[in-house]
């Protein structure tokens, strides 16, 4: 498996490098998809040697209902990816290879895996509009969407960069890391990350050790 391990400091600055700027037409425009990632962004998983806190955040499910990150998913394995449905390519591959992947699970497993997508659109991504994607994709994905600067100081908390959704020559377009970082059941850290480059593969190898708290 393609891993390496990182100091946490080194990897919260090289995290921060892997940006995806996603724009999508107002007017039914061609979307447009800008991609700089860091160096070495071969490795699928990289082992951290000092686990992320799990973000202490409070958003609104698809069904409009509070919830409490910590406390939802606390003693629970857990994926966590920050991204937008309007994204013409790098979130809808992600969530879909996670997806395809976790279906391989035993269905025990699958129930127990948690896969979380934060939006980083709030104000286009409602709880409704999450849901209607998500069900698309695996309707089992907690969807979170609310304020937009609880989301990003959140995702700051794993190192990814998230900037505010800005119009630019009539296109709305969304930077924002493209990390997914897995939480251990054990004790509710954040020890593997995952760039944009994980394959279906990849993480049909490694969830069922995720899923136990297990390094893949």
């Amino acid at each position: 498996m393609r891993k390496k391990t990182f100091a946490a400091a080194a990897l919260l600055a090289a995290a921060t490098l892997t940006l995806s700027a996603c724009s999508s037409g107002d007017e039914g425009g061609s979307p447009v998809t800008m991609v700089s990632e860091e160096a070495g962004s071969d490795r699928a998983a990289t082992v951290l040697d000092q686990p992320f806190e799990k973000p202490d955040l409070v958003l609104t499910d698809t069904r409009g209902k509070q919830y409490d990150l910590r406390k939802e998913t606390a003693g629970k394995p857990t994926l966590i990816y920050f991204g937008y449905t309007n994204c013409p390519d790098v979130c809808p591959l992600t969530m879909n290879n996670i997806a395809v992947a976790k279906k391989q699970l035993p269905k025990a497993e699958q129930d127990e895996l948690q896969v979380v997508f934060v939006t980083t659109d709030p104000e286009r991504d409602t709880p409704s509009a999450l849901g209607k994607w998500l069900k698309g994709i695996d309707p089992q994905v907690v969807g979170l969407s609310g304020d937009f600067d609880t989301i990003q100081a959140g995702a700051r908390t794993l190192g990814i960069s998230i900037d505010p959704p800005k119009k630019e020559k009539g296109k709305i377009v969304s930077t924002h890391g493209t990390q997914v970082v897995a939480f251990s059941p054990k004790n509710d850290a954040g020890y593997v990350l995952y760039g944009e480059d994980a394959t279906v593969d990849d993480y049909t190898k490694d969830l069922p050790k995720l899923v136990k708290g297990e390094t893949p």
